[in-house]
């Protein structure tokens, strides 16, 4: 049985621009030794580490991946269109995961992050047998030539070409003129994050020099011979009874003085400052704060806007990942011979209560209802 079991011209011509990449068993993206690092590797080291420190900036991308939302396809050949959603249900993602939302959910969170995204759909023989991620610290991303991006596999100490290009996914957000490589939307976070880290670092610091309460007890000295023998008992017992678990006095002769260090010292108030970065991180990452957790906003019509706006965002994001997600169905529907054409219809993005939706639908029908009565009254 041949590869494309229609012959007709438009299943040769999408053919032609899947290419003949049937023989590409094994992930071309992955590396097996590395003796160089890519370009930009210290400035994704750098996003990373971001993610880790700062848990806002981690939670506010993993909002946004769970709300870009799922989408369904639909083909004008019904069993076309089933077949086609079952894989895109069903297919290999890595190594332990299944479903394209899979795979698009990690390309979204590197493209999120680094400002790029690469994926690459593997064949065997006649069939797509899964869709893998590519870590961006195995692959070098370069301006092609004119409309195109060029990607290389860093191994064995140098660059080498992809055997089949046309079976990558790239995508690069917001970048510059000229330039294949996106920009993160972390850009610009590093030194904001850097004072916030500060700010809580030292207010740790300070913690554990006031909250753990430390005495300094002072004895006025005497001129006796058994000076220092008191002292050493004193010091003793004051020991015993602060190590003790237990509810113990403390006895002491003399003109004793027992002072709490830091006593009169007071940590300087953090909420303003603190709220003042997290200001810059929040419009940074697009995120309303209410989602996060943050009880900023004082009506819950500012909510309502910050909703509308995030869902812009999302759409945007969306437009991005359209390309991709249209290149694997295209190469799917030719590679089992079907005709290349299908649609792609993201699901409604809503962060309202549902009750308001349901008491809008009702209003809205019983608004009707009465248009329709007045007009048989009229008539």
């Amino acid at each position: 049985m041949g590869l494309f079991r229609k012959t007709d011209k438009a299943a040769s011509s999408a053919a032609v621009s899947a290419g003949s990449v049937t023989d590409a068993v094994s992930v071309q993206t992955r590396a097996q030794e590395k003796f160089m690092l890519p370009a930009y590797s210290g400035e994704r080291e750098l996003y990373k580490a971001l993610r880790e420190t700062v848990p806002i900036i981690d939670a506010s991308i993993y909002k946004l991946r769970r709300l870009l939302g799922g989408f369904t396809v639909a083909c004008e050949d019904e069993k076309a269109g089933q077949r086609l959603r079952d894989f895109l249900e069903n297919v290999k993602v890595n190594s332990s995961s299944n479903g394209i939302d899979a795979f698009i959910g990690v390309y979204f969170e590197e493209l999120l992050t680094y400002g790029n995204a690469v994926g690459e759909i593997v064949l065997s023989e006649d069939e797509i047998i899964g869709l893998y991620n590519a870590s961006l610290d195995d692959v070098e991303i370069e301006n092609g030539k004119a409309f195109e991006t060029k990607i290389s596999l860093i191994e064995n100490g140098a660059k080498t070409a992809i055997k089949y290009p046309e079976l990558l996914l790239v995508s690069a957000l917001n970048p510059a003129a000229g330039e294949a490589k996106g920009i993160s939307i972390l850009r610009g976070l590093p030194f904001v994050s850097g004072i916030l880290m500060k700010i809580y670092q030292t207010i740790g610091t300070n913690w554990e020099r006031l909250g753990n309460v430390r005495f300094a007890v002072s004895c006025k000295a005497d001129d006796s011979v058994y000076a220092a023998d008191r002292a050493k008992q004193m010091a003793a017992e004051w020991q015993k009874a602060m190590r003790s678990h237990e509810i113990n006095d403390f006895v002491a002769v003399g003109d004793v003085k027992i002072q709490t260090i830091g006593a009169d010292n007071q940590i300087l108030e953090s909420e303003i400052p603190v709220r003042q970065m997290l200001e810059q991180i929040v419009a940074k990452m697009g995120i309303p704060p209410f989602l996060l957790g943050l009880s900023w906003s004082s009506t819950e019509r500012m909510s309502s806007q910050q909703a509308d706006v995030l869902t812009t965002e999302l759409d945007a994001y969306r437009a991005i990942l359209v390309p991709v997600i249209s290149k694997i169905c295209r190469i799917w529907l030719v590679l089992n011979g079907y005709e290349p054409e299908y649609s792609i219809e993201w699901n409604e993005i809503t962060m309202q209560d549902e009750v308001e939706h349901a008491n809008a639908r009702y209003l809205t029908a019983r608004s009707e209802a009465l248009e329709r009565e007045m007009r048989k009254e009229t008539e």
